[in-house]
């Protein structure tokens, strides 16, 4: 009687045991297959700043189907800027507009760039102006590539705000464009910086000791106080000095 019972316990505990759901095990099953993907692609070119970086070409194709993204477009749309991932520009207007959302460029130079948008089903537009003044009182100007491409750095801040207010939902967890987030490089894979040490902020510079002269640059200089005391014209000297004029006389001016 004591084994039946014992027995029920086991069949009753296995029974009520939490069981993965369905969703969770597609999500392991499509990591698997990401992951084989990744190893194949890793040391291609079309890896891009990814290659030899097969976890890294897995998250990015993970990430990527969420948001509905192919995995070869994947590793196109987003970097790893400070070690967070975030779509580029482009990118995120695509998937925005995919959602059958409504985005326009109005206006685009060096200087401002005006965008607007509307939600799927909507009739209100929402618009966004993003211009140099805005840019400089943000302290983005000092960077990189914004003195070399302003036009596009204001286009790609105009679409993240504006992929926010019409379409947040289109993002799944990532609302910022690569170009926003500080550290972006030409959409390469950025290297995180390293945390200066309090030592490193505290200590004094090293001062550089000055060259050592070469005998050839050494010169000497007769202080007048080392001149004979009795004021005596040495002739000799004078005589043989390259430097004193030929017309130039004891006693006269040079």
């Amino acid at each position: 009687m004591t084994n039946e019972i014992a027995t029920r316990d086991e069949q009753a505990v296995a029974v009520t045991a939490p069981q993965p759901t369905n969703e969770l095990m597609e999500w392991v099953e499509s990591a698997r297959q990401a992951n084989l993907v990744a190893q194949s692609l890793a040391n291609t070119s079309f890896a891009g700043a990814y290659r030899g970086k097969p976890d890294e070409i897995t998250a990015a194709i993970l990430t990527g189907q969420e948001l509905g993204l192919q995995p070869m477009t994947a590793l196109k749309s987003i970097d790893v800027i400070q070690g967070q991932p975030a779509l580029r520009a482009h990118a995120m207007r695509a998937i925005v507009q995919h959602q059958g959302h409504d985005i326009e460029l109005v206006e685009s130079d060096d200087t401002h760039c005006v965008m607007r948008g509307r939600r799927k089903g909507a009739e209100t537009w929402q618009a966004v102006t993003w211009d140099i003044p805005r840019a400089q009182r943000l302290g983005l100007l000092g960077k990189d590539q914004w003195k070399k491409q302003p036009k596009t750095m204001l286009v790609a801040r105009a679409t993240g705000e504006l992929c926010r207010l019409i379409a947040s939902d289109a993002l799944h967890g990532l609302p910022y464009a690569a170009e926003e987030v500080d550290g972006y490089v030409h959409g390469e894979v950025a290297p995180a910086k390293t945390p200066l040490s309090v030592a490193a902020l505290t200590s004094t510079p090293a001062v550089e000791a000055a060259p050592a002269q070469t005998a050839e640059e050494t010169h000497q200089v007769t202080r007048d106080d080392q001149a004979p005391a009795d004021g005596i014209w040495d002739a000799e000297a004078a005589e043989d000095s390259v430097d004193w004029p030929e017309t130039a006389q004891p006693g006269s001016a040079a």
